[in-house]
């Protein structure tokens, strides 16, 4: 009962039309105008002023317009979850990502997903910058760190690591330091910031170095560090199996920052499709591995 003349009087609303409004439901023109007869009638007020020319809603059709449309969405996006949830994951997934980030852990990752889900298509734009998805058409974003409030929606993929490392070589030959404040006496190998971040005393702190090298690139950062040109502070990814295989050794741990979250985000506004979906589990489920 509640849900009758609801979709009728939403098209005639939006059409300015009875006649329109009965072409796009495919129903008669008297027809619509009987369910809205009824339902002005079950509601007790008027919904629409009509003449021979013109149809438009009273105060309170606008107001009812209002919330009908929103529960005619609702409705909608359900019904597209479902079926989303039976189809077969196909078509273009637009997705940005940070440059090294997204080379290194991220393309690999999508390479394996198009393997499983053939028919699904990915363009994706690696850059540092935060590109605004809704303006850009992005599907997918994939972030690190904090967050900007906003009205994306964030899912937690996994989470990387930031290190302070060196060459036994380095060590060797100019000792291992053991607080922040003896890095400037050291070789710092710096990126595109002139500091590094810790915690000290259970507070963020940005120390700003000097050093003979400054690369905007992490891998010739690590490779610096490997042939023991000073110290480096870097993520996980371009560490780890240097460190593992005792190439690097890591230092001034009772600083290190605490572990960064990376993030999927997608628009609030736009409907979680099967790809998408399927996409952002993987990921999930491959970077935590």
């Amino acid at each position: 009962m509640l849900w009758e003349g609801i979709s009728e009087f939403v098209a005639v609303a939006e059409k300015n039309s009875f006649t329109q409004a009965s072409q796009q439901l495919g129903i008669s023109t008297a027809q619509v105008s009987r369910q809205i007869t009824a339902l002005e009638k079950r509601l007790n007020t008027k919904l629409f002023y009509r003449t021979t020319r013109k149809v438009s809603l009273t105060e309170e059709g606008q107001i009812f317009y209002q919330h009908c449309r929103g529960v005619l969405d609702g409705l909608e996006a359900a019904e597209r979850a479902i079926t989303n949830l039976q189809a077969k994951p196909q078509g273009t997934i637009k997705l940005t990502a940070p440059v090294t980030y997204g080379e290194q852990q991220i393309l690999p990752l999508i390479n394996n997903f198009i393997q499983l889900y053939p028919e699904v298509e990915v363009t994706a734009f690696l850059t540092n910058q935060k590109m605004d998805l809704v303006e850009n058409g992005f599907d997918l974003a994939i972030r690190i760190g904090n967050l900007a409030d906003s009205t994306l929606i964030a899912k937690k993929l996994s989470q990387r690591s930031n290190y302070v490392c060196a060459a036994p070589s380095y060590i060797k030959k100019h000792g291992m330091p053991h607080s922040l404040s003896e890095l400037e006496y050291h070789s710092c190998l710096m990126g595109t910031n002139d500091y590094w971040r810790f915690i000290d005393s259970g507070k963020e702190r940005n120390i700003r170095l000097s050093g003979r090298l400054r690369y905007n690139s992490g891998v010739a950062l690590a490779d610096a560090a490997l042939k023991g040109l000073g110290i480096v502070q870097l993520p996980n990814y371009y560490l780890q199996d240097h460190i593992d295989s005792g190439q690097l050794i890591t230092l001034l741990d009772n600083y290190k920052i605490p572990n960064e979250t990376i993030w999927a985000l997608y628009p609030h506004n736009r409907q979680l499709s099967a790809k998408i979906r399927l996409l952002i589990d993987y990921l999930a489920k491959e970077l935590t591995e």
